[in-house]
């Protein structure tokens, strides 16, 4: 197994360029082994949870709205980074009408394609929610960085040293990034580089309470997203805008 795995590494070693230091990756793999084998029993039992007990209920639900909202089809499939590099079909909620422009310009705020119904499934991440289907099968994990378009994934590695470090785990669904404010479009080289900042920080740093942590968090925001769309009046909101002290918030989820 660890033969193939540095096989990967390898590989890794010439799409990426001679920044990453194979041996310390070679490393990392080898003391993070029984780590990535818990992580992706987590993946596989909690993914099947979600696909039987939430899913197989509320997909009918969200494709009926998708499709009453505007024309197209319920879902769009995407191809994105995954470990290694090795791009997948990556799956989500349609939220958007139907554009030539879907698979290489990434939405803004007030974007115009964005449906009614797509922006409620944004908000809440409920859009993201068919990639459960994705950890399964084993493209993707319950936590890790999020996945980027191979465009994107090439500009910000052009303007962010080693900015490729981040595909050596799997893509996460939530991520540290995520619950800690940096979701949405990447607008500017701050966002960029923050982003990957909180990325790296998780990766070197993994470990199952620390995956746990932030499924609570993301879980926290969720319902409390929903909950503000229907009772707007009693809950106040966090703003989910990047926070400016962003280095202070390393140490502690809480």
């Amino acid at each position: 197994m660890m033969i193939t795995t540095f096989s990967k590494v390898q590989s890794f070693e010439k799409k990426t360029g001679p920044f990453v230091d194979t041996t310390a990756l070679r490393t990392y793999l080898t003391e993070k082994r029984n780590y990535f084998l818990f992580k992706r029993i987590f993946d596989i039992v909690l993914s099947s949870l979600v696909i039987i007990f939430l899913l197989s209920w509320l997909f009918p639900i969200i494709a009926l709205l998708i499709k009453l909202d505007s024309a197209g089809p319920v879902f769009f499939v995407q191809r994105r980074v995954g470990r290694w590099g090795k791009g997948f079909k990556c799956l989500k909620f349609r939220t958007m009408v139907v554009n030539d422009q879907a698979n290489v310009k990434q939405a803004t705020e007030n974007d115009k394609r964005i449906t009614r119904v797509g922006n409620f499934l944004r908000k809440s991440n409920l859009d993201e929610f068919p990639q459960f289907f994705n950890v399964l099968i084993g493209d993707m994990s319950i936590v890790g960085p999020r996945p980027h378009m191979h465009s994107d994934c090439n500009a910000f590695s052009s303007v962010v040293h080693n900015y490729k470090f981040r595909n050596t785990v799997k893509p996460g669904i939530t991520g540290l990034a995520q619950v800690k404010g940096y979701r949405g479009p990447t607008k500017n080289f701050e966002s960029i580089f923050h982003r990957y900042q909180f990325d790296a920080f998780y990766i070197r740093n993994a470990n199952f309470w620390l995956d746990m942590r932030i499924v609570r968090k993301t879980a926290a925001q969720t319902f409390r997203m929903i909950f503000a769309k229907f009772f707007p009046d009693d809950v106040k909101t966090e703003e989910m805008e990047a926070p400016k002290k962003w280095a202070a918030s390393f140490r502690s989820l809480n």
